[in-house]
Protein backbone atom coordinates (compact mmCIF):
# COMPACT_ATOMS: atom_id res chain seq x y z
CA UNK A 1 0.00 0.00 0.00
CA UNK A 2 0.79 3.60 -0.24
CA UNK A 3 0.07 5.30 2.93
CA UNK A 4 -1.22 9.15 3.42
CA UNK A 5 -1.80 10.79 6.91
CA UNK A 6 -4.07 13.32 7.57
CA UNK A 7 -3.12 16.57 9.62
CA UNK A 8 -3.31 15.27 13.42
CA UNK A 9 -1.96 13.20 16.39
CA UNK A 10 -4.24 10.14 15.38
CA UNK A 11 -2.68 9.52 11.96
CA UNK A 12 0.53 10.13 12.90
CA UNK A 13 0.25 7.54 15.14
CA UNK A 14 -0.85 4.89 12.92
CA UNK A 15 2.67 4.55 11.53
CA UNK A 16 3.98 3.43 14.72
CA UNK A 17 1.75 0.40 14.15
CA UNK A 18 3.00 -0.19 10.67
CA UNK A 19 6.44 -2.60 11.67
CA UNK A 20 4.83 -5.76 10.98
CA UNK A 21 4.15 -4.66 7.08
CA UNK A 22 6.69 -5.05 4.00
CA UNK A 23 7.50 -2.48 1.13
CA UNK A 24 5.09 0.56 1.90
CA UNK A 25 5.48 3.76 -0.30
CA UNK A 26 3.87 7.62 1.05
CA UNK A 27 2.55 10.20 -1.14
CA UNK A 28 1.08 12.21 1.85
CA UNK A 29 0.77 16.12 1.80
CA UNK A 30 3.16 16.19 4.86
CA UNK A 31 5.89 14.17 6.87
CA UNK A 32 6.95 14.13 10.30
CA UNK A 33 9.41 11.53 12.66
CA UNK A 34 7.56 9.07 12.28
CA UNK A 35 8.82 7.79 9.21
CA UNK A 36 12.44 8.15 10.08
CA UNK A 37 12.29 4.61 11.78
CA UNK A 38 9.93 3.15 9.02
CA UNK A 39 12.57 3.63 6.43
CA UNK A 40 15.36 2.47 8.87
CA UNK A 41 13.49 -0.29 9.83
CA UNK A 42 13.37 -1.18 5.43
CA UNK A 43 9.61 -0.78 5.64
CA UNK A 44 8.88 2.22 4.09
CA UNK A 45 10.49 1.50 0.87
CA UNK A 46 8.64 2.88 -1.37
CA UNK A 47 9.61 0.12 -4.17
CA UNK A 48 6.53 -1.46 -4.99
CA UNK A 49 4.89 2.27 -6.12
CA UNK A 50 4.07 2.89 -9.58
CA UNK A 51 3.50 6.62 -9.09
CA UNK A 52 7.12 8.22 -8.73
CA UNK A 53 8.15 4.81 -7.91
CA UNK A 54 10.89 4.72 -4.74
CA UNK A 55 10.24 8.38 -3.92
CA UNK A 56 7.95 9.46 -1.38
CA UNK A 57 6.37 12.26 -2.45
CA UNK A 58 5.35 15.12 -0.01
CA UNK A 59 4.64 19.16 0.18
CA UNK A 60 5.88 19.82 3.47
CA UNK A 61 7.81 18.13 6.76
CA UNK A 62 6.54 19.07 9.81
CA UNK A 63 8.71 18.00 12.90
CA UNK A 64 11.93 17.84 15.04
CA UNK A 65 15.61 19.08 13.43
CA UNK A 66 16.31 14.91 13.12
CA UNK A 67 13.53 15.47 10.64
CA UNK A 68 14.97 18.10 8.42
CA UNK A 69 18.49 17.04 8.81
CA UNK A 70 16.94 13.53 7.51
CA UNK A 71 14.86 15.05 4.72
CA UNK A 72 18.00 17.23 3.71
CA UNK A 73 19.37 16.65 0.41
CA UNK A 74 17.85 13.02 0.48
CA UNK A 75 16.80 11.84 -2.84
CA UNK A 76 14.48 9.41 -1.62
CA UNK A 77 12.10 12.14 -0.81
CA UNK A 78 10.84 14.69 -3.06
CA UNK A 79 8.80 17.93 -2.61
CA UNK A 80 6.04 19.25 -4.93
CA UNK A 81 3.85 22.01 -4.43
CA UNK A 82 0.66 21.31 -2.68
CA UNK A 83 -1.73 21.47 -5.59
CA UNK A 84 0.25 18.91 -7.12
CA UNK A 85 0.12 16.34 -4.02
CA UNK A 86 -3.16 17.02 -3.37
CA UNK A 87 -4.66 16.58 -6.88
CA UNK A 88 -7.30 13.97 -6.12
CA UNK A 89 -5.96 13.29 -10.15
CA UNK A 90 -2.83 12.15 -8.97
CA UNK A 91 -3.28 10.92 -5.82
CA UNK A 92 -5.72 8.48 -7.51
CA UNK A 93 -2.85 7.56 -9.82
CA UNK A 94 -1.24 5.52 -7.33
CA UNK A 95 -2.64 1.71 -6.17
CA UNK A 96 -3.61 0.48 -3.13
CA UNK A 97 -3.31 4.37 -1.71
CA UNK A 98 -4.79 4.07 1.96
CA UNK A 99 -5.84 7.67 3.32
CA UNK A 100 -5.92 8.14 6.88
CA UNK A 101 -7.76 11.16 8.51
CA UNK A 102 -9.05 11.99 11.13
CA UNK A 103 -12.63 13.76 11.94
CA UNK A 104 -14.07 15.70 14.96
CA UNK A 105 -17.87 14.20 14.56
CA UNK A 106 -19.72 11.88 12.76
CA UNK A 107 -23.62 11.85 12.15
CA UNK A 108 -25.84 8.66 11.81
CA UNK A 109 -25.88 9.10 7.72
CA UNK A 110 -22.39 9.27 7.52
CA UNK A 111 -21.56 13.30 7.23
CA UNK A 112 -18.35 14.47 8.62
CA UNK A 113 -17.61 17.31 10.71
CA UNK A 114 -13.76 17.62 10.67
CA UNK A 115 -12.80 21.48 11.24
CA UNK A 116 -15.59 22.78 13.78
CA UNK A 117 -16.62 22.92 17.43
CA UNK A 118 -19.93 24.41 17.23
CA UNK A 119 -19.56 27.65 15.60
CA UNK A 120 -15.57 28.00 16.76
CA UNK A 121 -13.46 26.94 13.77
CA UNK A 122 -10.92 24.15 14.82
CA UNK A 123 -8.60 24.21 11.68
CA UNK A 124 -9.32 24.28 7.73
CA UNK A 125 -9.93 22.58 4.63
CA UNK A 126 -6.63 20.74 4.66
CA UNK A 127 -6.24 18.09 2.47
CA UNK A 128 -8.81 15.82 3.68
CA UNK A 129 -11.06 15.83 0.76
CA UNK A 130 -8.91 15.74 -1.68
CA UNK A 131 -7.31 12.48 -0.11
CA UNK A 132 -10.74 10.59 0.83
CA UNK A 133 -11.87 11.50 -2.91
CA UNK A 134 -8.14 10.64 -4.37
CA UNK A 135 -8.14 7.18 -2.71
CA UNK A 136 -11.62 6.71 -3.91
CA UNK A 137 -10.26 6.91 -7.57
CA UNK A 138 -7.22 4.46 -6.54
CA UNK A 139 -7.46 0.62 -7.62
CA UNK A 140 -7.43 -0.76 -4.78
CA UNK A 141 -7.42 2.61 -2.14
CA UNK A 142 -9.46 3.15 1.05
CA UNK A 143 -10.47 6.36 2.60
CA UNK A 144 -10.50 5.80 6.02
CA UNK A 145 -11.61 8.01 8.63
CA UNK A 146 -10.38 7.61 12.08
CA UNK A 147 -11.82 9.02 15.67
CA UNK A 148 -11.89 7.92 18.90
CA UNK A 149 -15.74 7.36 20.11
CA UNK A 150 -15.91 9.87 22.39
CA UNK A 151 -14.36 13.14 23.45
CA UNK A 152 -11.50 13.14 25.37
CA UNK A 153 -13.59 13.47 29.02
CA UNK A 154 -15.90 10.79 27.46
CA UNK A 155 -19.12 12.75 28.45
CA UNK A 156 -19.56 13.01 24.67
CA UNK A 157 -20.34 10.55 21.78
CA UNK A 158 -18.09 11.42 18.80
CA UNK A 159 -20.92 9.69 16.54
CA UNK A 160 -24.26 11.51 16.69
CA UNK A 161 -27.64 11.62 15.50
CA UNK A 162 -27.13 15.01 13.76
CA UNK A 163 -23.74 17.42 13.87
CA UNK A 164 -23.40 20.17 16.54
CA UNK A 165 -25.25 23.29 15.81
CA UNK A 166 -22.64 25.61 13.60
CA UNK A 167 -20.63 22.52 12.63
CA UNK A 168 -19.64 22.55 8.83
CA UNK A 169 -19.89 19.29 7.02
CA UNK A 170 -16.92 18.87 5.19
CA UNK A 171 -17.17 15.32 3.82
CA UNK A 172 -20.77 14.44 2.37
CA UNK A 173 -21.82 11.24 3.57
CA UNK A 174 -21.29 10.08 -0.23
CA UNK A 175 -17.42 10.78 0.02
CA UNK A 176 -17.03 8.26 3.51
CA UNK A 177 -16.49 4.73 2.76
CA UNK A 178 -14.61 3.37 6.53
CA UNK A 179 -15.18 4.71 9.76
CA UNK A 180 -12.86 3.45 12.13
CA UNK A 181 -12.91 3.87 15.91
CA UNK A 182 -11.47 2.59 18.82
CA UNK A 183 -14.64 -0.21 18.48
CA UNK A 184 -14.12 -1.30 14.66
CA UNK A 185 -14.67 -0.81 11.76
CA UNK A 186 -17.68 0.70 10.18
CA UNK A 187 -17.98 0.53 6.35
CA UNK A 188 -20.67 3.07 4.67
CA UNK A 189 -20.19 3.29 0.84
CA UNK A 190 -23.02 1.79 -0.63
CA UNK A 191 -25.14 1.07 2.69
CA UNK A 192 -28.56 2.81 2.73
CA UNK A 193 -29.06 5.47 5.93
CA UNK A 194 -30.63 2.20 7.69
CA UNK A 195 -27.69 -0.03 7.47
CA UNK A 196 -25.10 3.27 7.96
CA UNK A 197 -27.19 4.15 11.16
CA UNK A 198 -26.68 0.44 12.28
CA UNK A 199 -22.93 0.44 11.17
CA UNK A 200 -22.18 3.26 12.74
CA UNK A 201 -23.72 2.72 16.22
CA UNK A 202 -21.82 -0.39 16.44
CA UNK A 203 -18.54 1.49 16.75
CA UNK A 204 -19.64 4.01 18.64
CA UNK A 205 -19.20 3.35 22.87
CA UNK A 206 -21.30 1.12 24.28
CA UNK A 207 -22.84 3.48 26.80
CA UNK A 208 -24.22 5.98 23.88
CA UNK A 209 -25.66 2.68 21.76
CA UNK A 210 -28.83 2.45 23.06
CA UNK A 211 -29.30 6.31 22.88
CA UNK A 212 -27.87 6.47 19.41
CA UNK A 213 -30.30 3.40 18.30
Amino acid sequence: STIHIGIGDLPNATLKFLYDKKDLGMHSHYITDNIIPLIEEGVLTCRKKNFHPEKIITSFALGTKKLYKFVDNNPYIEFFPSDYVCNPRYIGMNKNLVSINSARQIDLTGQVNAATEGYSFYSGFGETIDFMRGSAFSKGGKPIIIMPSTSRDGRKSRIVPHLDEGAGVMLSRGDVYYVVTEWGVAYLHGKSIRERVLELICVAHPKYRQDLL
